[in-house]
Protein backbone atom coordinates (compact mmCIF):
# COMPACT_ATOMS: atom_id res chain seq x y z
CA UNK A 1 0.00 0.00 0.00
CA UNK A 2 1.39 3.40 -0.87
CA UNK A 3 1.22 6.37 1.52
CA UNK A 4 0.79 9.08 -1.08
CA UNK A 5 -1.26 12.02 0.18
CA UNK A 6 -4.54 12.54 -1.61
CA UNK A 7 -4.81 15.64 -3.71
CA UNK A 8 -7.30 18.07 -2.21
CA UNK A 9 -10.15 19.09 -4.53
CA UNK A 10 -9.89 22.53 -6.07
CA UNK A 11 -11.68 25.21 -4.12
CA UNK A 12 -14.85 26.30 -5.93
CA UNK A 13 -15.73 29.88 -6.80
CA UNK A 14 -18.96 29.68 -4.78
CA UNK A 15 -19.26 27.52 -1.65
CA UNK A 16 -21.78 27.18 1.19
CA UNK A 17 -21.65 25.27 4.49
CA UNK A 18 -25.40 24.56 4.39
CA UNK A 19 -26.00 20.97 3.14
CA UNK A 20 -29.34 22.04 1.60
CA UNK A 21 -27.66 24.62 -0.62
CA UNK A 22 -26.85 23.81 -4.27
CA UNK A 23 -23.38 25.28 -3.60
CA UNK A 24 -22.52 22.75 -0.86
CA UNK A 25 -19.60 20.41 -1.63
CA UNK A 26 -18.83 17.80 1.06
CA UNK A 27 -15.49 16.75 -0.46
CA UNK A 28 -14.08 20.26 0.08
CA UNK A 29 -14.90 20.14 3.80
CA UNK A 30 -12.78 17.03 4.40
CA UNK A 31 -9.95 19.52 5.01
CA UNK A 32 -10.03 22.84 6.86
CA UNK A 33 -10.87 25.78 4.61
CA UNK A 34 -9.63 29.26 5.47
CA UNK A 35 -11.22 32.46 4.23
CA UNK A 36 -9.49 35.83 4.16
CA UNK A 37 -11.84 38.78 3.65
CA UNK A 38 -10.29 42.21 3.04
CA UNK A 39 -6.90 40.88 4.24
CA UNK A 40 -8.35 39.62 7.55
CA UNK A 41 -8.98 35.93 8.26
CA UNK A 42 -12.61 35.16 9.13
CA UNK A 43 -13.99 32.03 10.81
CA UNK A 44 -17.70 32.96 10.82
CA UNK A 45 -18.39 32.74 7.07
CA UNK A 46 -21.46 30.74 6.01
CA UNK A 47 -21.11 31.22 2.23
CA UNK A 48 -18.73 32.96 -0.18
CA UNK A 49 -18.32 33.86 -3.85
CA UNK A 50 -14.86 34.81 -5.06
CA UNK A 51 -15.79 36.14 -8.51
CA UNK A 52 -18.54 38.42 -7.20
CA UNK A 53 -16.50 39.44 -4.14
CA UNK A 54 -18.83 38.73 -1.22
CA UNK A 55 -19.29 36.60 1.88
CA UNK A 56 -22.37 35.87 3.97
CA UNK A 57 -22.16 35.87 7.77
CA UNK A 58 -24.74 35.45 10.53
CA UNK A 59 -26.49 38.66 11.63
CA UNK A 60 -26.01 38.29 15.37
CA UNK A 61 -28.31 35.80 17.06
CA UNK A 62 -31.31 36.51 14.86
CA UNK A 63 -33.03 33.51 13.28
CA UNK A 64 -35.83 33.09 10.79
CA UNK A 65 -39.04 31.20 11.56
CA UNK A 66 -37.39 27.90 10.58
CA UNK A 67 -34.55 28.40 13.07
CA UNK A 68 -31.83 29.19 10.52
CA UNK A 69 -29.54 32.15 11.20
CA UNK A 70 -30.27 35.32 9.25
CA UNK A 71 -27.35 36.17 6.98
CA UNK A 72 -25.95 39.47 5.79
CA UNK A 73 -23.81 39.91 2.69
CA UNK A 74 -20.51 41.76 2.97
CA UNK A 75 -18.68 42.88 -0.17
CA UNK A 76 -14.92 43.04 -0.53
CA UNK A 77 -11.84 41.06 -1.54
CA UNK A 78 -12.26 37.31 -0.89
CA UNK A 79 -9.35 34.83 -0.74
CA UNK A 80 -9.86 31.13 0.00
CA UNK A 81 -7.21 28.56 0.93
CA UNK A 82 -6.70 25.20 2.62
CA UNK A 83 -5.19 25.39 6.11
Amino acid sequence: MSDTPQQAPALPDHLSIDPRSPHFNASVFERDVGIRFNDKERVDVEEYCISEGWIKVAAGKKVDRKGKALLIKLKGKVEVFYK
